[in-house]
């Protein structure tokens, strides 16, 4: 079973049916047969909430939610003490948000699903889009 780490911006993508590219896709529905397990780090939860509440999507944290509770191959991942510390050993990347996603991929020993340039060439994990 492949392990992944979805950001904030696929997350949104997929649960407002938008466009993504077809890889992206299949890891999703992959996630739904119980071939896949997906993460979704707590920071994309937070972000998710501030986007929606600033009316700048339509995709709601109770939307994440029921996502988790009604597939259990997808899950939210809280942050810890380990987390956090790995995300400062990120250089590479500026924004905070950005490194404790990418932490926890790492951390998890999970892909990167991201189409941000700035994690992909980072290099710090592995990433797909």
């Amino acid at each position: 079973m492949s392990k992944y780490v979805a950001d904030t911006m696929a997350i949104v993508l997929y649960l407002e049916d938008r466009k993504l590219p077809e890889k992206v896709k299949l890891i999703f529905k992959d996630t739904l047969a119980g071939k896949n397990e997906l993460f979704i780090s707590a920071v994309s939860l937070m972000e998710i909430g501030y986007l929606f509440e600033k009316k700048r999507i339509d995709t709601s944290i109770s939307k994440v939610i029921k996502l988790t509770l009604e597939n259990k191959n997808f899950s939210i991942q809280s942050l810890d003490a380990k987390t956090v510390e790995s995300a400062f050993k990120i250089k590479a990347i500026p924004e905070l948000h950005d490194r404790l996603i990418t932490a926890t991929a790492s951390v998890l020993n999970a892909k990167l699903v991201t189409n941000d340039p700035i994690i992909q060439q980072s290099g710090f994990v592995e990433t797909t889009w």
